[in-house]
């Protein structure tokens, strides 16, 4: 049997919480609990913070304030509070996105999604969370250490309920919406236009012709990602328009400050299908950015304390 502890760094979880919303004592003090116990005794799984830029989900970032992603599974599935309209924020219905495009309310609170750890209560795209067959299972000394919060009351197991919004329709919505968003952007229709020598030569739907661009100050590199990243004629051309969206989603979002880095595809349709990386300190011409130009950025486009990455800090 593994006596690998589960991974648990409460930094990153107190900080994936939106501004203004700390992390609840119920899930530090579970994080305590689990701190030292075998991994995979109450379920497969790391304590372990994230924003929605890193969750599965299209375009995650302006998501940042609808989530607080405290859970990782082991196929790269995040698990957290739901801050949607309408929703508690102080005990809001935690949720699931899953890796393979599972998108579930997994239970109305915190408690509930503890409650059902100890049941096993999960299935098809969720059994990471139940206990693995290797390890001693601990789920009876976690309904204990449940029931011993509240003296004298045991707490009923909650199955998500009908009446919370729909988890999958949102999630959905939004990915349609933001492709639609992009696929009619003014900006990605130019840069596809400009960079149509790269359309893929695949007939597939799923073909494309992928890039990769940092910004940081006055810093710009732009590569296409042809065996390995490689220089390209056209990136001298793009990058004021590149600076241009990078402005104007400043302004559509000013909290998440400025990214540094993007990624995007090219279709053969023409459509450009773009992430962004506001906390990774991009490399540029083999070396990391500048610290003085990333510090120059953040001053002209703070964010909140808890969304400044630490290379930044």
């Amino acid at each position: 049997m593994s006596n690998t502890p589960y991974p648990i760094d409460l930094e990153s979880i107190r900080g994936a919480f939106p501004p203004g919303i700390e992390a609840p004592p119920l899930l530090l003090d579970f994080a305590s609990w689990l701190k030292g116990r075998p991994w995979g005794s109450v379920g497969c799984f790391s304590l372990q913070g994230q924003f929605s830029d890193q969750a599965p989900i299209f375009d995650g970032s302006p998501l940042r304030d609808r989530f607080a992603l405290f859970m990782r599974l082991p196929d790269g599935s995040a698990v957290g509070g739901w801050y949607g309209a309408g929703l508690d924020r102080d005990n809001p219905p935690i949720v699931g996105l899953g890796s393979e495009g599972d998108y579930a309310v997994l239970a109305p609170s915190l408690d509930g999604l503890l409650e059902r750890l100890t049941s096993k209560a999960f299935e098809n795209a969720w059994h990471d969370l139940l206990p693995d067959d290797e390890v001693e299972c601990q789920t009876i000394e976690l309904a204990r250490w449940l029931a011993g919060r509240v003296p004298g009351e045991q707490p009923a197991c909650e199955e998500p309920s009908s009446e919370l919004p729909d988890f999958r329709g949102f999630v959905e919505r939004w990915s349609r919406d933001r492709e639609d968003y992009w696929a009619n952007h003014r900006l990605m229709a130019e840069l596809g236009w400009r960079l149509a020598a790269h359309l893929p030569k695949g007939k597939n739907a799923w073909d494309k012709t992928r890039f990769e661009v940092a910004i940081v100050g006055a810093q710009y590199q732009a590569r296409v990602l042809s065996r390995g990243p490689q220089p390209f004629e056209e990136a001298a051309s793009i990058e004021s328009l590149l600076r241009d969206l990078r402005e104007e989603m400043r302004r559509a979002q000013p909290e998440l400050g400025l990214w540094y880095a993007m990624n995007f595809g090219l279709y053969a349709d023409g459509r450009v299908m773009p992430s962004f990386e506001y906390d990774v300190h991009p490399m540029i011409d083999g070396e990391p950015a500048k610290l003085s130009e990333a510090k120059a950025d953040l001053a002209r486009a703070p964010r909140p304390e808890r969304w400044v990455p630490k290379w930044l800090i």
